[in-house]
Order: C-alpha cells, then sequence, then structure tokens
C-alpha cells in the first residue's frame, strides 16, 4: 500500500507542482484569517455544489444545525435531534479509535448562499473555497455526526480525531424552503435492516460466532437469511441473521442484545456449533430438516415446521437460547450434555401446553383452533421458568 501511494504522489512531476502552489498559495495568504479550503464543484439537480474536506477542529464553529422545535416543522431547517444519536455515533468513533481500528462516517451536507461566500475557479472543476468569519454552513443532513464531533473536539478525547478531515457537500442554496426540502429528500434512504448490519459487522463477539454458526450448524446451513429482515418460506429460508444473533446472546449473556464484546470468538463458536447440532439432530422437531440438505427440503417441509414448531421462530430460538445459557459453564467453556438433551427431548410443538398462557396463546374459534405466539420479554421468561420447573432445574 506504501508503495501504490508514493507512485500516487510520484506521478505529478516537481514542475508542475510548483505551477500548481504558485497559483493556490497566494489565495490562501490573502485569507489567512478565514476559513478556506480546496473544493471541487459540480452539477446536481439543477444546482451548483461545492465538495470541501475540513479538518475536524473547524467543524463546531462552521457548521450550525437549525432543528425544528416545539412541535413547528417551519421553524427550522431539519428534524429536532434525536436523543442518544450523537451519542452513539461519538462512542462508535472513540471505541474505533482507541483500538487502532478503521472507522468512517459520511459526508454531511449543508447549505449556503452562494454569494456569502467565495469560489476561486481554477478550471476543470477544481476552485478554492474562502468562507468568510461569521458565516455558518447550515447543515441539511449529518446533524448528529456534526454534534458528535462536536462533542469529541471539547473532549478530553479530542487527539482521537485532531488530524482527521470530514467532507462536506454544500449546496449553494440559501433559501428555508428549499433547504427543508433538501432534507426531506436525503432522508428517503431505507433503513438498512438489522441482518444486513450484522452480516458487515465485523467478525468479533456475537458477530463472528453468528456468522461462524451459520456455516457450522446444519439447521442455520443455507435456511437463514443474511440480508433482510424476513424468512421467506418460498425461498425455504427459516432464519435471519438477526435471530439468530439475538439467540447467540441469550446463550452467553440470558440477554438478546449483548455484543459480547471480547468473547474468544473460534472458541465460542466451535463449542456452541458442536452443541446445537447435536441438540437439532436429537429434537424430534428439527431432526428432518436439520439432516436434510437444503436442496432435498420442500417449500411445504420448510413452511410446516415453522408453523408447527416454536423452534421455527424468533421466539422458540430466543426460549431455547435462555434455557441453554443454564446449560453453560462459562469458566471451562462448557455445554452439560445431559441437559442438553433434557432440552432436546421437550415437545417444541406449539400445541404443546408446556408453552400455553406464556408463549403461546391458545383460541378456538368455529372448531378452529389456533396458537398464537407472543414476542414479549414476559411471555418468554414464563416459559423459561416454566421448563426450568418441569426439568427440576435449580
Amino acid at each position: 500500500m506504501a508503495q501504490i501511494n508514493e507512485n500516487i504522489d510520484n506521478s505529478v512531476s516537481p514542475q508542475v507542482k510548483a505551477q500548481f502552489s504558485t497559483v493556490v498559495d497566494p489565495l490562501f495568504s490573502a485569507h489567512y484569517r478565514e476559513s478556506c479550503y480546496p473544493g471541487l464543484i459540480f452539477q446536481q439537480g439543477k444546482r451548483k455544489m461545492l465538495q470541501i474536506n475540513v479538518p475536524a477542529k473547524d467543524l463546531p464553529t462552521l457548521l450550525q444545525a437549525k432543528p425544528s422545535k416545539n412541535n413547528d416543522p417551519d421553524s427550522g431547517k431539519n428534524r429536532p435531534e434525536v436523543k442518544g444519536h450523537a451519542e452513539e455515533i461519538k462512542n462508535y468513533v472513540v471505541d474505533r479509535a482507541k483500538a487502532n481500528k478503521p472507522w468512517v462516517l459520511g459526508t454531511i451536507t449543508a447549505n449556503v448562499d452562494q454569494q456569502h461566500i467565495q469560489i476561486h475557479e481554477l478550471g476543470r472543476g477544481i476552485c478554492i473555497v474562502v468562507i468568510p468569519n461569521g458565516i455558518k454552513l447550515d447543515i441539511t443532513d449529518g446533524q448528529h455526526r456534526k454534534s458528535a464531533i462536536h462533542e469529541l473536539i471539547f473532549s478530553d478525547e479530542s487527539h482521537l480525531i485532531s488530524n482527521d478531515d470530514f467532507a462536506i457537500t454544500l449546496i449553494l442554496e440559501g433559501e428555508k424552503r428549499q433547504c427543508q426540502t433538501d432534507f426531506r429528500d436525503m432522508a428517503q434512504t431505507k433503513q438498512l435492516d438489522n441482518s444486513l448490519l450484522l452480516s458487515f459487522g465485523e467478525f468479533e463477539g456475537r458477530v463472528g460466532i453468528t456468522k461462524n454458526l451459520i456455516e457450522r450448524v446444519r439447521m442455520f446451513q443455507e435456511k437463514t437469511n443474511k440480508i433482510g429482515r424476513n424468512a421467506p418460506t418460498k425461498q425455504k429460508l427459516i432464519y435471519t441473521t438477526n435471530f439468530i444473533a439475538r439467540f447467540v446472546s441469550c446463550i452467553f449473556a440470558d440477554e438478546p442484545n449483548d455484543n459480547l464484546q471480547g468473547r474468544d470468538v473460534e472458541q465460542s463458536s466451535e463449542v456452541l456449533a458442536k452443541c446445537l447440532n447435536n441438540f437439532f439432530s436429537e429434537c424430534a422437531d428439527t431432526n428432518n430438516i436439520s439432516e436434510t440438505k437444503f436442496d432435498k427440503l420442500t417449500v411445504n417441509q420448510i413452511a410446516t415446521f415453522k408453523e408447527y414448531s416454536l423452534l421455527g421462530v424468533s421466539v422458540g430460538l430466543e426460549v431455547l437460547g435462555r434455557l441453554l445459557y443454564h446449560t453453560y459453564d462459562n469458566e471451562i467453556n462448557y455445554f452439560d450434555p445431559q441437559k442438553v438433551s433434557q432440552l432436546a427431548q421437550l415437545d417444541w410443538s406449539r400445541k404443546n401446553n408446556l408453552w400455553e398462557n406464556n408463549v403461546v396463546r391458545k383460541a378456538t374459534n368455529s372448531d378452529i383452533t389456533t396458537y398464537e405466539v407472543l414476542n414479549k420479554s414476559t411471555p418468554i421468561a414464563d416459559a423459561v421458568k416454566t421448563v426450568k420447573l418441569r426439568l427440576e432445574w435449580t
């Protein structure tokens, strides 16, 4: 990588660099008391725009957010700040930077009336942008990123980003209503599904364990949707990555949202994959699905399983995960095979009265009996208690 960068640097002759400096340096010198940045000019949406890169220390004074207040959308140029979101972004940067790992924040978009700044065009879309003192850029998109950077710059951990730059796209637009429209237009992006976020997550903690299980546990192999929030039966999918990640957290932490940071991925994956392959093979509800290769299964088999067994839905996985937690010895990384076998021998069908009045609500209407699954914390906790009593686990 160093060689590539060196080749890029050396591709421009010293003479050309000197000529460029001769043009640019006087502009920076003339505006040394103002904010001055190299920029790129481009056209988009019938408007002239600029792209500049700004040092972290400049952002707090250069950018301003004008969120709406008091239930009045017209009182600002963007939405009210979501409590806690800026803190999440700041923690993400701090955690990654302290661990000496790469991190990235997307481009901030802001509006400014063109008459309030100076643009020295050098040709081919290259320019020098001068933002006079006292001129603020109104954020259209990225107010939480700006707040996170602001808090970090004025904290004791400012050194973590002191050498970093942040990209700003400047829309040369001063009209307030158009700024509000720009914010709305940029908010049209669909939120990423949790399964996709997990699939692209770093290979550590529960993300790493989850990815390993999807490849090593026969019940999950090719039967898990790795990128979406649903598991379409027509595609012969039973689970999603998010289902399994929550399952993993329950097994090791008795809590579905624990990231399991610091846990050894390989050792945890190995012992858990062995445990689950044994469980799904021994369990009457899952034996056929688990031991049959994906291409040999039928859509009808998958549909019947998901409709009949609790283990075909996320609630059942969470109940199983919380029960497996009580079979695990963290000190020696060991699942008690006798207790796991007891769980495998349970009747996991929705019709089993073991689940009635906790995670399953039975209803009969016109001689038709339905079994509604309840995905709530209290019924799940009640189901775990019921099983522990049944198995006489103390």
